[in-house]
């Protein structure tokens, strides 16, 4: 199911833990599986259990935890949204909404044309450049007016 390049890059986390730690390397092994293939199901979670030599409830216990990992098929671009007290009290909520209604979905939802899925997201540290968003779990995006929101979501949409 992965590639040998999934696996190169599985194999250079493992390198950085001793033998019998090879559990440590289980969120960067998720991290990866998820960039290649959009989403971590039940037998990616399986073959990773495998591969690294921990029980497979173990590995799905770590991709239920954290909402980093997205255990059902997602859009193609995943834009959580802040919404935290202080997010939510600088302008989390108005951004939220600005987002629905832009792409007519909600919350956990997906645009039918599999483009975008909107999230509810737990702090991201930044609350100072609220309201702040992620895109693909790798781009953060600050101080997100709604002329920054209508520019983020044109360019994803190309």
């Amino acid at each position: 199911m992965l590639s040998q390049q999934c696996y190169q890059k599985i194999d250079r986390e493992l390198a950085k833990y001793p033998a019998d730690q090879r559990q440590s390397a289980v969120m960067a092994s998720l991290a990866h599986a998820q960039v290649e293939l959009g989403w971590l199901a039940p037998e990616t979670m399986q073959e990773i259990a495998d591969y690294i030599g921990m029980p497979a409830i173990a590995v799905q216990e770590v991709a239920t935890f954290y909402n980093m990992y997205n255990i059902k098929p997602v859009g193609q671009h995943k834009i959580t949204v802040c919404t935290n007290l202080p997010c939510a009290l600088s302008g989390g909520e108005r951004a939220a909404n600005r987002i629905k209604d832009a792409l007519g979905i909600g919350f956990r939802d997906t645009t039918a044309d599999g483009k975008f899925t909107l999230l509810e997201g737990e702090c991201m540290g930044a609350c100072g450049d609220a309201p702040v968003m992620l895109v693909n779990n790798h781009q953060m995006c600050s101080f997100m007016s709604d002329e920054k929101i209508d520019a983020l979501l044109e360019e994803l949409n190309k």
